[in-house]
């Protein structure tokens, strides 16, 4: 019989029910609880209304999103690379077309996500692909699928291989990351692009509008301005800039004057 379970609201895989029956993610402020209270659904049933959609978004780059829109609603995003394959954030649902999409482009080395919102189901992930899932260690506490894959990093940076690097910023959570990649950086919601694509924010909620002290977001975004980027590529399929990234952000920078 099947027992694990997928939060319906964040889409986060629980090996079994909490003992109070909430989404241990969405509790905290950062997300929420549905007004109808907690809900859950099966990978069966989710596999069974739902398939993932694949579309390339640079030669080396692929988007991965669930159709129709499931829990936040997110994308992950396959990295290509000549060292091995590297998927940014998580989606809790891989069906047989996207196992064979990403076995034909060479599989994967390795599965880093951005923040606790996206660890989906990653255990069936790195099952799947026999690789590791990088988290950053300050986050640890909000893994609720403990397995023996997880590789829990410390420090500001984490290179995987050459042109491919982990960066730790803080802000939404204190274990928030970005991945470099060329000259593309991947910012999961470390930051919010806007829907004009003229304004990125940092905030310690994005759902519940929750901001961060001024002096605080403001730092993150330093840290990010200080990476070699031209092109940006957010956690909804609509937030992605080209060449001029780093011109948005520093526009951005100029609203957060402490």
């Amino acid at each position: 019989m099947e027992t694990t379970i997928i939060c319906a609201t964040c889409g986060t895989q629980y090996q079994a029910a909490p003992a109070d029956n909430l989404c241990f993610i969405c509790k905290d402020d950062r997300q929420y609880l549905p007004e109808g209270g907690q809900q859950w659904t099966t990978p069966a049933e989710l596999a069974a209304t739902h398939r993932v959609q694949i579309r390339q978004l640079e030669p080396a780059l692929f988007e991965l999103q669930i159709s129709p829109k499931f829990g936040i609603g997110q994308r992950a995003l396959l990295v290509l690379h000549p060292e091995g394959n590297l998927l940014w954030d998580c989606i809790p649902l891989l069906d047989q077309a996207a196992v064979d999409f990403i076995r034909e482009k060479g599989g994967l080395r390795g599965i880093a996500i951005s923040h606790p919102h996206y660890y989906s189901n990653m255990r069936y992930w790195a099952q799947m692909f026999d690789c590791p899932v990088y988290l950053h260690e300050k986050d640890k506490s909000y893994i609720v699928d403990h397995h023996p894959r997880v590789h829990n990093w410390a420090g500001t940076t984490l290179d995987l291989s050459a042109g491919l690097r982990i960066v730790n910023t803080g802000g939404h959570f204190p274990g928030s990351c970005v991945l470099l990649t060329g000259d593309t950086l991947l910012c999961g919601d470390t930051m919010y692009l806007s829907p004009s694509m003229r304004h990125l924010a940092v905030m310690y909620s994005y759902p519940n509008r929750i901001p961060l002290p001024v002096a605080e977001a403001r730092a993150v975004m330093e840290q990010i301005m200080a990476l070699p980027f031209s092109n940006l590529y957010g956690f909804f399929d609509y937030q992605q800039l080209h060449g001029n990234a780093k011109q948005i952000l520093q526009q951005s920078m100029d609203w957060y004057q402490s």
